[in-house]
């Protein structure tokens, strides 16, 4: 994973005929619009995406860059990885099996089945619905595509990051990043290295990376909360722990409290309906984890929500 691999990413999904990947906007608007004390902030705006989130990307990636067998394609996700990888599938026209956890929204699992995607609503957590999404794999021989723990799906979501550089003409003084298991803030730390401060923000109830810090090594969490269908991830990825620890140097949490007052913000001020994930950018600067110093770039990063829940 570095610029070179996400460079390539990004020429096959502008050379793909489907154009499957949309390179979403970057709106550049005044501290002030959000009641913050700096300048400029940047919000890439990857709730745009196809299939409502950053996923897209990677997942697409993902099976861009393998052979499909006859079975289709199989994940586990709390939601937005099984919507990116289904949406990707209807694409390509091979089939897709979801494993979701009980905590998945219903308007997540509502949307899976309208990509066509056969649902498997089983454990409590991600993690349960992974292990049975593994066994399931070896019996049929789909492809697996992973939430957030391998190459191309790591590679895939760098492109983003790519695209915020080029949008805004270099790169922001700060991205604050929200992690589950860590594929995006991976892949944005790969492409930016050390030329940012990239900040790995986690709620209180889901810290994956910010034990993993503590304890010198990736460990089992348990997770909850307000953000847990996507940002439930109960271990850090490999990947991801190996690129945050050489680039990522700052790890916080925030409350659920300050990630709701943050979604109801995204949506009153701007009018943006996105998932308490992507709100956690925006949480940290307003509750004061992260001081809005430069040019703070904040990733918004899924929609998939059920819209009566901002009322």
């Amino acid at each position: 994973m570095n610029r070179k691999a996400i460079e390539a990413a990004s020429e096959r999904f502008r050379a793909d005929p489907r154009r499957f990947v949309r390179r979403t906007p970057l709106w550049k608007l005044p501290g002030s619009a959000l009641g913050l004390d700096c300048n400029e902030l940047w919000l890439k705006l990857e709730h745009l995406q196809v299939s409502g989130s950053f996923k897209a990307r990677g997942m697409y990636y993902r099976l861009l860059s393998n052979e499909i067998p006859a079975a289709g394609v199989i994940v586990a996700s709390g939601g937005n990885a099984g919507i990116a990888t289904a949406a990707a599938a209807r694409a390509l026209g091979v089939r897709c099996e979801v494993f979701v956890p009980t905590v998945s929204s219903p308007a997540k699992q509502a949307k899976l089945r309208e990509l066509g995607a056969q649902v498997v609503v089983t454990g409590a957590v991600y993690a349960e619905a992974l292990e049975a999404c593994l066994a399931r794999q070896k019996e049929s021989g789909a492809l697996l595509t992973h939430a957030y723990d391998q190459p191309e799906v790591v590679t895939g979501a760098g492109t983003l990051a790519q695209e915020i550089e080029e949008q805004g003409g270099g790169v922001p003084d700060t991205v604050l990043v929200s992690v589950g298991g860590g594929g995006l803030i991976a892949g944005i730390a790969a492409w930016f290295e050390d030329r940012s401060r990239i900040v790995a923000l986690e709620p209180e109830l889901a810290p994956t990376l910010y034990r993993a810090r503590d304890a010198g090594a990736p460990v089992d969490v348990v997770v909850s909360g307000i953000a847990a269908d996507s940002l439930g991830a109960k271990r850090i990825g490999g990947i991801a722990w190996d690129i945050t620890q050489r680039h990522v140097r700052e790890s916080l949490l925030v409350s659920d409290e300050a990630i709701r007052k943050a979604q109801l913000t995204l949506w009153k001020e701007l009018k943006l309906a996105v998932e308490p994930a992507a709100a956690l950018g925006l949480a940290a600067l307003q509750s004061g984890a992260v001081r809005a110093e430069g040019t703070p770039s904040l990733v918004i990063c899924g929609a998939n929500l059920d819209p009566a829940t901002l009322a």
